[in-house]
C-alpha cells in the first residue's frame, strides 16, 4: 500500500481518465485536532478523499477549499487542500447524525468549493444545493452542473484511513470506443468500501479494469498541513487596529487565539502587542536606499 498518495490513471482508447487516493497519516494528524462522533468521523473522512481527487483534477495554484454548510446536526464542514499536495480540515457539529445521509448530517445546505488563486487573480466560486443522498453524488452534481463532465466517484473513511476513487469522461473527447464511459463506470461501481481502504492502487485497478489498458502515472504525495502561524496571527492583530487589541489586553490581560484545524494555541500579551504595531509603525516609515 502507498500510504497518503494520489495517483491519476488513464484508460487508454476510452476517453476515461481517473484518479485514486489513499490517507493515512494525513487523516490521524486530521482527527487528532478533534473528537469526533463516528458518522462524523466517516463523512469527514469522505470529504478529505473527495477534495484531494478534486484538487488534482481541476488545474489552479493556490488553495481549494470544499465546504458544506447545514442546519442539522452538522452545521459546517470544511476541507482545505493546497496545490502543494497539502491539506486540513474539520467540522463543527450539534449532535451524531442519525445516518451519513447528506440530509440527516447538514439537512437543507450547498455545497461549496472555491479556489484561492496565489498570485491574487480572481476568486471562482461554484455552488451546488444538497439533493443527493451522499457526498460522492453531490460532487457528481457539481461537476455536471459546473463543469459540464460526467464524473463518478467512490468514497471510504474508517478509523485508520480515508480513500477515494474517481471517474470522469475526458472533456470533448471523441473515441472509436462508444461504450467506453458506461462499461468502465460500469466496472468501478463493484469496487467496495474495504478495498478502496485496504488495496493499493495498481492491485485495485487490475481487480476493476483487467480487460482495459491502463496507464498508472507515479504516485504523488500527500500530508497534512495546517497554514496557521505567529506571522499570520500577528498580521490578523495588525488589522484589528491598535486601539481594539490593546482594549482587548485591558479587559482580558491577553489575546488569546486557537487554530480549530490544528489545535495550537496563540497567547498573545501586552507587549507582544506593543512590539507588532511599534514594528509595524517603523515598517511604515523606512526610506530604503
Amino acid at each position: 500500500m502507498q500510504h497518503d498518495s494520489l495517483h491519476r490513471f488513464l484508460i487508454e482508447n476510452t476517453n476515461v481518465r481517473g484518479e485514486w487516493v489513499h490517507l493515512d497519516d494525513t487523516w490521524q494528524q486530521l482527527l487528532a485536532c478533534a473528537d469526533y462522533p463516528a458518522v462524523v468521523k466517516k463523512v469527514l473522512g469522505e470529504a478529505l478523499a473527495a477534495t484531494m481527487l478534486l484538487s488534482a483534477t481541476l488545474k489552479y495554484n493556490g488553495t481549494l477549499s470544499l465546504q458544506i454548510n447545514g442546519n442539522a446536526a452538522i452545521s459546517l464542514l470544511l476541507i482545505q487542500a493546497t496545490s502543494a499536495g497539502t491539506v486540513r480540515g474539520l467540522a463543527r457539529y450539534k449532535a451524531e447524525p442519525k445516518s451519513d445521509s447528506l440530509q440527516d448530517c447538514f439537512g437543507e445546505g450547498n455545497l461549496v468549493i472555491t479556489i484561492e488563486p496565489n498570485d491574487g487573480g480572481e476568486r471562482y466560486q461554484g455552488v451546488v444545493g444538497l439533493q443527493k443522498a451522499s457526498l460522492a453524488d453531490a460532487i457528481a452534481d457539481y461537476f455536471e452542473q459546473s463543469e459540464q463532465l460526467k464524473t463518478r466517484l467512490w468514497l471510504a473513511a474508517d478509523d485508520a484511513s480515508s480513500a477515494g476513487l474517481l471517474l470522469q469522461r475526458l472533456p470533448n473527447a471523441n473515441s472509436e470506443d462508444d461504450d467506453g464511459w458506461n462499461r468502465t463506470e460500469q466496472l468501478a461501481e463493484t469496487v467496495t468500501a474495504e478495498e478502496l481502504l485496504s488495496i493499493d492502487a495498481q492491485t485495485l485497478l487490475y481487480r476493476l479494469f483487467n480487460e482495459e489498458n491502463v496507464r498508472l502515472f507515479d504516485a504523488e504525495p500527500l500530508q497534512f498541513q495546517c497554514g496557521c502561524s505567529q506571522a499570520k496571527i500577528e498580521a490578523m492583530i495588525q488589522s484589528l487596529g491598535q486601539k481594539e487589541a490593546e482594549g482587548i489586553i485591558a479587559e482580558q490581560e491577553e489575546i488569546a487565539i486557537d487554530c480549530e484545524f490544528c489545535n495550537r494555541h496563540y497567547q498573545l500579551d501586552s507587549i507582544d502587542v506593543k512590539r507588532i504595531f511599534t514594528e509595524n509603525t517603523v515598517e511604515a516609515g523606512t526610506t530604503v536606499h
